[in-house]
Formats: C-alpha cells, sequence, structure tokens
C-alpha cells in the first residue's frame, strides 16, 4: 500500500499532462504516423544503397559502402549534383527578389485589396504542381507556343526562340511553381512588423529608402532565410518540373533517382543516388539557416 501511494503522485501528473494536452503528448499521434509512413519508408530505402540485392532479393550479411563509394567517384554524379544545385539557388534567389514586393504590397494594402492579394499568393496552391508544368509546356513551346506566337506576331523576332527544354524552362517553371512557398513566411512576417520603428526612423530623419533597408528588411531576415531554406530545399528535390520542361536529355540528381529506380530497376543504384541527395539538401538547407541566424543576430546587436 505504501508503495501505491508513493507511484501515485508521480503518475496524477502525467496522468493529467495527457488528458489536458500538455507536453508533447499531443503531437504523439502526428509523429507516430510520421514515423511508419514516412521514416520508415525512407530508411528501408536509402538502405538498399548499402546492401546487394540480386533477383529482387537482399543478400543476406552483404553490407558494403563499395556502391556509395563507386557514385563518389563518378563524374556523372557531380555534374548532376551541381546542376541541381546551380538551378535551386537560382530559382530561389528568383523567387526571393519577385516575392519582396507582393508580400510588402500585402503588408501595406488594406481592406479587399489585401484579401486579394492573398488569394492570388494561396490559389495557385489548388492545382497540382504537375498541371502547372504543363501549363507552362503550352506557354513556352515551340513556335506553337504563346509566347513566339506572340513574338511572331508583334514582329519583334524571326525565329521562334528555343525556350523548352533548356536551363531557362526549368528555371521559369520552378520560380512561378515555388513562388508562393517565398511569399507566404514574408507575408506572416511583414504584415507583423513593429511600424513604431520605422515611424521613428523616419521622425530622426531617415528617408524612405534608408528606413525601408535598414529596418524593415532587417526586420524580415528570418522570414528571408526561412522561404529561402524551403524553396531551395523544393528546388533541388525537384523531379516533375525538370522532367517536363528540360525533356528527356536534361536530367539532375532527382531525375536520376528515378530513372535508376523505375526505369533501369536498379534500386542499389538509385537508393545510393537519393542518399546523396537527401544529405545534400540537408547540408545545405542547415547551411542557410545557420547563415540566416547569424545574420538575424548581427542585425539585433547593430539596432
Amino acid at each position: 500500500m505504501a508503495v501505491d501511494l508513493a507511484r501515485t503522485p508521480r503518475r496524477a501528473p502525467l496522468l493529467r499532462r495527457i488528458l489536458h494536452g500538455r507536453g508533447i503528448w499531443p503531437a504523439v499521434p502526428a509523429l507516430a504516423y510520421l514515423l511508419i509512413f514516412l521514416v520508415l519508408p525512407m530508411v528501408t530505402l536509402l538502405a538498399f544503397g548499402f546492401v546487394r540485392i540480386e533477383r529482387g532479393r537482399i543478400v543476406g550479411d552483404s553490407f558494403t559502402l563499395a556502391y556509395l563509394w563507386a557514385a563518389l567517384q563518378d563524374d556523372l554524379v557531380w555534374r548532376l549534383m551541381w546542376r541541381s544545385f546551380r538551378i535551386a539557388v537560382i530559382s530561389s534567389l528568383a523567387t526571393l527578389i519577385l516575392a519582396y514586393p507582393v508580400a510588402y504590397l500585402f503588408a501595406e494594402a488594406r481592406g479587399i485589396w489585401r484579401t486579394m492579394i492573398l488569394v492570388a499568393v494561396i490559389s495557385p496552391l489548388l492545382t497540382s504542381a504537375l498541371v502547372r508544368a504543363y501549363a507552362w509546356l503550352v506557354i513556352l513551346g515551340g513556335r506553337r507556343g504563346i509566347v513566339n506566337q506572340t513574338l511572331l506576331s508583334l514582329g519583334v523576332i524571326d525565329q521562334p526562340l528555343r525556350i523548352l527544354n533548356t536551363d531557362w524552362a526549368v528555371l521559369i517553371g520552378m520560380t512561378q511553381i515555388h513562388l508562393p512557398f517565398m511569399i507566404l513566411p514574408l507575408l506572416a512576417v511583414l504584415a507583423e512588423r513593429d511600424r513604431r520603428l520605422e515611424e521613428a526612423s523616419l521622425n530622426l530623419g531617415a528617408s524612405q529608402t534608408g528606413t525601408f533597408l535598414r529596418v524593415v528588411v532587417p526586420m524580415s531576415v528570418p522570414a528571408i532565410f526561412a522561404g529561402l531554406a524551403l524553396v531551395f530545399a523544393i528546388s533541388y528535390t525537384n523531379f516533375i518540373v525538370p522532367q517536363l520542361l528540360g525533356g528527356g536529355s536534361y536530367a539532375t540528381l532527382a531525375v536520376q533517382v528515378y530513372e535508376q529506380t523505375i526505369v533501369v530497376l536498379d534500386w542499389t543504384r538509385g537508393a545510393v543516388l537519393a542518399t546523396i541527395l537527401l544529405s545534400t539538401c540537408f547540408a545545405c538547407v542547415l547551411a542557410i539557416v545557420a547563415c540566416g541566424n547569424r545574420l538575424a543576430r548581427w542585425t539585433e546587436a547593430q539596432s
């Protein structure tokens, strides 16, 4: 009986936290779902890159790093990695340049105008990225594409431009498709910023441009780097846009993972490339977040 009395005070707070939804307990169902349907399948897939598979079966006691080492020595893998990185960096910067004015305009707008801007930002997310990529096929197509037809009819060009199946087509598609993911973090920060700091800057004699560059932009640094990290991760691992807008001969690391796994049926090679893709993406995102945190602390110290 003494033991039960001793345990009761310990169990009661735990039971109370579970019933009242305190601590980590409300997130346990979501964490369990992610563990079962995301983490475990992904770990299983990545593990295929470190074992030998024969006739669709894993050979026992065949753990090896030879496949990973062979992939790291392949020049093609490095070229695809560089292309994926370059496309992701350029598209991330392009989305930032286009998203910041929209987010600032939303923060300054009032009433129905703010609602219209928010609807315009969110509405592309209501359609699949695959549908939007096919739309760009129509826009950027050959002679019958909307862009070439318009330029030819206006007499701007004499011959159709070759836009589709190039880096430009992939960059245009990625920038438009991923633009909402950059705008939304900026909307949240710029709309709720402390405007008293801007008023103080103006009262002290600073210009509108100086106030924007020295007050508004530093306050939005966390949102900028959050958007950069999100868009970079999506762009670096994107498969649909390079496959459709880049053409059959256009390859990135993500496209190569698909081809090795689905087309060639070389699961070991595909798993190794997926491991390289995810690990490098994770490292780049961590670097972006670290730079953002350091820059945010520096701007706070300067202010």
